[in-house]
């Protein structure tokens, strides 16, 4: 299956890229195209433009940030938080087929409507893949030290995956 060259992100893997990395220049390279649809944007600058992350956000012009809000299905809109819902029928709508979320909830209910599911470890594992300098000691720390919960079994996880990557050892996609 071909990599995927278009990805709508959601508010969590958004900020905690930014806590792993220091801005999202990583998506950059790994994406054509990063959409962020505007309830995720919302969502971000909720306590104002000086939070944490929103300063990268918008220094990212090359981020799709779309500028209407998404016409979310009823289901997804009682289930999940708006972002959440949006980043969904964002790619629904689109005929994408992958979405951003690190929010359990959130992706099962991606799956559930048929589409795949990366998380911003997922992000870190695949630039490790295709080679890009990510030290996922340092970026798990960092996020941690920003409030970005990690289980210690997911880290090891993880941690497990990149050093295969590494040594170029097929994996399972566990952390997509």
């Amino acid at each position: 299956m071909p990599e995927p060259e278009v990805l709508v992100i959601n508010t969590g893997p958004i900020l905690a890229l930014i806590a792993a990395c220091g801005d999202l220049a990583l998506l950059r390279k790994m994406y054509r195209e990063v959409i962020v649809p505007r309830e995720v944007m919302a969502e971000l600058v909720r306590r104002g433009v000086d939070d944490f992350g929103v300063a990268e956000v918008l220094d990212a012009k090359w981020l799709s940030l779309r500028s209407e809000n998404v016409e979310i299905g009823s289901v997804l809109r009682k289930s999940l938080d708006t972002g959440e819902a949006a980043v969904i029928q964002t790619a629904l709508d689109l005929h994408l087929g992958v979405v951003c979320i690190d929010e359990t909830l959130g992706r099962r209910w991606a799956r559930l409507h048929g589409l795949a599911v990366t998380g911003s470890l997922g992000v870190l594992l695949k630039a490790i893949e295709r080679g890009h300098p990510v030290d996922l000691d340092e970026c798990i720390a960092r996020m941690r030290s920003h409030g970005v919960w990690l289980s210690e079994r997911t880290a090891a996880k993880a941690r497990k995956l990149a050093v295969g990557l590494r040594a170029n050892i097929p994996h399972p996609s566990c952390l997509d």
